[in-house]
């Protein structure tokens, strides 16, 4: 299998005489070609682009021997075995908790089964009032199951577990979530306990949730 060093002697003794932005345009070109090709055969159509080892807005930044790197997002999948993941480690009595996970991204719900922009913070959370509950392991389930035991199961499939060495980086925080993201978030508190501000009655609760973004 040819190695990069040999690709690059071969594009020097091939474009030995031309002009470089003839060369530098050549190479975009083809690269645009093949990435066309990878999308046809099922690539996603989000990705991030590199360009001599810098994130670039196009191809014909390049200057040769290159490389020209994408790097294409597996969003959906990824959202797809977050979901599931979830389900998995959800209580089950009624499956209404089972089947109040919401995706978020830019503030806004989004289909579950959507292939986000590759830059795009991803956020999973349930809007259910007693998400909580479900986390701190008071539904039958055990603490910190759900939204944690799936962060670390999205790390060892898709990550590095907190490294930042490539991949995507996945981390489980309590958010405060503003009105108008879903009709019943955020829930507010009927009956205070405890000191914290977020377990004051009249106060919103905060939601357990995993984040999810590309490491760039």
């Amino acid at each position: 299998m040819a190695t990069f060093e040999s690709f690059e002697r071969e594009i020097q003794l091939a474009s030995a005489g031309i002009a470089p932005a003839a060369v530098n345009r050549a190479l975009a070109d083809f690269a645009r070609s093949e990435l066309r090709r990878a999308q046809a055969g099922g690539a996603s159509k989000n990705y991030q682009l590199y360009v001599n080892g810098q994130l670039a807005r196009s191809e014909y930044e390049v200057i040769a021997p290159g490389p020209i790197v994408y790097q294409f997002s597996l969003w959906a999948e990824i959202i797809a075995y977050a979901i599931s993941e979830l389900q998995r480690r959800s209580p089950a009595r009624s499956g209404r908790f089972r089947n109040s996970f919401i995706v978020v991204v830019n503030g806004q719900i989004v289909p579950q089964d959507t292939d986000v922009p590759a830059a795009s913070e991803v956020i999973v959370t349930n809007f259910q009032p007693y998400v909580r509950k479900a986390e701190a392991g008071l539904l039958g389930t055990k603490r910190f199951a759900i939204f944690d035991g799936t962060k670390r199961a999205l790390a060892r499939r898709f990550g590095n577990e907190g490294r930042t060495g490539g991949g995507y980086l996945f981390e489980t925080k309590w958010l405060n979530i503003a009105a108008g993201v879903h009709p019943e978030i955020p829930y507010v508190l009927k009956n205070g306990r405890g000191r914290r501000k977020d377990r004051q009655a009249g106060m919103p609760i905060t939601y357990p949730a995993v984040i999810m973004s590309m490491v760039l």
